[in-house]
C-alpha cells in the first residue's frame, strides 16, 4: 500500500456533527470525558487575551514538564498532561478558540459525547426554518465519520531524519451477512414510527422550535424489527486498517500530521473523517533539543582543558572533531554549526551547542598521584591570574571584609 500525502495539521476545526452510532472503538476527537471542566486558560496559566505564540509557548513548557517520558508511573502528571493537551487543542484553533471564548466547555459538551456541538440541533435546520427552507422534512440522516487520533512514538533521529511509520487502526466495515442493511437477511427495515422516516423530531425550545436527531432510529429513519445477527443490526462490523505515514524531517514533540479521510467511516453516504497522527519524540541520552538546535554536556581532561587540544564531539550523524581552546573552564559553550535539526518550514538547519565540564580524574595510579603531587608543589604561590575561579572567590570575599570594616 503506498504512503498517502500527508501535512502537518496544527489542529483541527471544529465541526458541527452528529456522532456516529456505534461510536468507534478508537480515540476519536469526542474524547476525555472524564477530565475536569477546568478554564483552558487557566490550564495553560496565560491570559484570555494571549497571542497565539504566547498559548503555544505555555503548552510545550507544561507538555515537557508533564509529558509521561518524564514522569514514568505517576497518573497525576499523566491527567495534568491531558488537561493540558486538551487545552492547546482547543485555544490553538480559532474557530474553536472563538466557540470557547463565547459558550465555554458547553460549547463541545453533546450528552456523554463532547467535541460533538451544539446538543445535536442541527443549525442548518434551524435557520432553514427561520427563513422559510422546510428543514429537510423528509431526507435521511447522514453522519460524517468521526476523526481519530493515534499517538506515535519516534526516536530524535527520527524526527531530525524523517522516517516512515506503518501501523494498524481499528475501524468499521459494511456486514457482509446484511451487506450493510442492519437486517437480517431476508428482511427490511421499515419506516421509524418516531420520526416517520425523517430521522430528526422536532422540539420546541422557547420561542424557536429545532429539529433533533430522532432518538429512536438515531437518524436513520429506519426501524429494524428482525436484525442481521453477526453485526447486531448495525450494518457493519469492527475490522482493521493498516496506514503508512511518512513523518517528515524536522517534525516536533507534540505536533500532529493529518490523513484526509483515512478516520472513522462515515455513515448513509456521508465522508469518512480525517485520522491525526499525534508524534511524540523520545528523550534522548546526550541530546536535548531547543528547537532546531541541540545541547549536550562535553566532558572534557582537565589537561585538554588547560592545554588545549581536540577531542570528539558526538552529533545525529556521527562523531566530529571539535578544538578545545587551552584554559577552558566548566561551563564554557562551543558551536558545532550546522549539527542541529532542519527546520520543518523554512528548511534551514539548526547547530549543536556543546556545554563544557572539566572532569577530575578518579582511581588514579602511584605514577598519576605522584606526578599530580609534584605539580601542586610548584604550583603553590601561583599568581591569581593563572587560576580566575580562585582569583574570583577571593576577590569576592575581601570585598566582602571590607564592606564590613569600612
Amino acid at each position: 500500500m503506498p504512503p498517502r500525502a500527508a501535512t502537518i495539521f496544527r489542529r483541527p476545526a471544529l465541526i458541527f456533527r452528529r456522532p456516529p452510532i456505534p461510536t468507534a472503538p478508537f480515540q476519536t476527537t469526542r474524547k476525555n470525558t472524564t477530565m475536569s471542566n477546568r478554564d483552558f486558560y487557566e490550564t495553560l496559566g496565560v491570559a484570555r487575551s494571549a497571542t497565539d505564540d504566547e498559548i503555544k509557548k505555555a503548552y510545550r513548557k507544561l507538555a515537557m514538564k508533564y509529558h509521561p517520558d518524564r514522569n514514568p508511573g505517576d497518573k497525576a502528571a499523566e491527567e495534568k498532561f491531558k488537561e493540558v493537551q486538551k487545552a492547546y487543542d482547543t485555544l490553538s484553533d480559532k474557530e474553536k478558540r472563538a466557540m470557547y471564548d463565547q459558550y465555554g466547555h458547553a460549547a463541545f459538551e453533546q450528552g456523554a459525547g463532547g467535541f460533538g456541538g451544539a446538543q445535536g440541533f442541527d443549525f442548518s435546520d434551524i435557520f432553514s426554518q427561520m427563513f422559510g427552507g422546510g428543514g429537510g422534512a423528509s431526507r435521511q440522516q447522514s453522519y460524517q465519520g468521526a476523526d481519530l487520533q493515534y499517538d506515535v512514538q519516534i526516536s530524535l533521529e527520527e524526527a531530525a531524519q524523517g522516517v516512515k511509520k506503518r501501523f494498524t487502526i481499528p475501524t468499521y466495515e459494511d456486514c457482509d451477512v446484511c451487506h450493510g442493511s442492519g437486517a437480517k437477511p431476508g428482511t427490511s427495515a421499515t419506516t421509524c414510527s418516531t420520526c416517520r422516516g425523517t430521522g430528526t423530531v422536532h422540539i420546541r425550545q422557547a420561542i424557536f422550535q429545532m429539529q433533533q436527531t430522532c432518538p429512536a432510529c438515531h437518524g436513520s429513519g429506519k426501524e429494524i424489527k428482525d436484525p442481521c445477527v453477526k453485526c447486531r443490526g448495525e450494518g457493519r462490523v469492527k475490522a482493521s486498517k493498516t496506514v503508512e505515514v511518512n513523518i517528515p524531517a524536522g517534525i516536533d514533540d507534540g505536533q500532529r500530521i493529518r490523513l484526509s479521510g483515512e478516520g472513522e467511516p462515515g455513515r448513509n453516504g456521508a465522508p469518512a473523517g480525517d485520522l491525526y497522527v499525534a508524534v511524540h519524540v523520545k528523550q534522548h541520552k546526550i541530546f536535548e533539543r531547543d528547537g532546531v538546535d541541540l545541547h549536550c554536556e562535553l566532558p572534557v581532561s582537565f589537561t585538554v582543558a588547560a592545554l588545549g587540544g581536540e577531542v570528539e564531539v558526538p552529533t545525529l550523524e556521527g562523531k566530529v572533531k571539535l578544538t578545545i581552546p587551552k584554559e577552558t573552564q566548566t561551563g564554557r559553550r562551543m558551536r558545532v554549526k550546522g549539527k542541529g535539526i532542519k527546520s520543518l518550514r523554512s528548511g534551514a538547519v539548526g547547530d549543536l551547542y556543546c556545554h563544557v565540564v572539566v572532569e577530575t580524574p578518579v582511581n588514579l595510579t602511584d605514577r598519576q598521584k605522584e606526578l599530580l603531587e609534584e605539580f601542586e608543589k610548584i604550583s603553590t604561590g601561583l599568581d591569581r591570574s593563572q587560576t580566575p575561579r580562585k582569583k574570583s572567590f577571593w576577590d569576592k570575599v575581601e570585598d566582602k571584609v571590607n564592606d564590613l570594616f569600612n
